[in-house]
Order: C-alpha cells, then structure tokens, then sequence
C-alpha cells in the first residue's frame, strides 16, 4: 500500500468519526425516536445542521481526492511530494471539519481551498 492510500484510508475513517459525532450531535437536537424514523419533517438547526453540511462536503471531498489517489497507485506514481500532498489534504479537511461544525468562517474557507488545491495538485501529477 502506498503512503497516499494509506492517508485516503485514514481520511475514510475520519469521515466515519465525523458521521459518527454528526449522528450524536443531530440526536441531541432531534432526540433519537425522531432520528430513527423516516425525517422527512426532520430540519436540523445551529451546530446539528452545520455537521450534517460538514458530513455532506466531506463525503464529496472523498469522491474527488479518491480517484486521483488510486489512479496514482495504479500507475506508480507516488512521490515524496504526492505524499505530502494527501498529508496536506487530511490535515486541511479535519480542521476544515472541526470549522464548519464550530462555526468559524474564515479559517474554514482557508482549510477547504487548502485541501481542493492539494487535491488538484494530485490530479496534475497525473498529467
């Protein structure tokens, strides 16, 4: 396994953690009766909706830097600076996460460019 695959499998388990603390968070709001229906009705509000939206986006995330990743292993081109890219990415999402959740803007917007560039940058060394 590469050290890129090992840091997209890392950020596969963060994923799980933040769905994990979104489901806890959205349970205090909502109650767990109402968690376990069907939520149609269900409109999450303040910090449960910001982690449900922190949820959505990293899952996105997970389907932009994953190909690039194990297209990368795929045609052996990992490298110190492809490492170090998914580094930057893994880093970039969690503090993004933990923004997004918490609600703090700028530094948000900072953390997810840093990521989306990390992730374009793997995709230009396919080239």
């Amino acid at each position: 396994m590469t050290l890129e695959m090992f840091y997209l499998a890392m950020y596969g388990l963060f994923v799980v953690l933040l769905i994990l603390v979104q489901v806890s968070i959205s349970g205090r709001q909502h109650g767990l009766l109402a968690l376990f229906g069907n939520r149609e009705n269900l409109t999450s509000t303040g910090i449960a909706e910001r982690a449900e939206r922190a949820v959505q986006n990293s899952i996105f995330a997970m389907a932009l830097i994953a190909p690039s990743v194990l297209m990368l292993a795929y045609a052996d081109g990992s490298s110190s600076s492809t490492a170090f890219a998914i580094q930057v990415f893994l880093a970039a999402r969690i503090i993004y996460a933990a923004c997004f959740i918490i609600g703090i803007t700028y530094l948000r917007t900072i953390a997810w460019i840093t990521g989306f560039l990390a992730t374009a940058y793997l995709y230009l060394m396919l080239m």
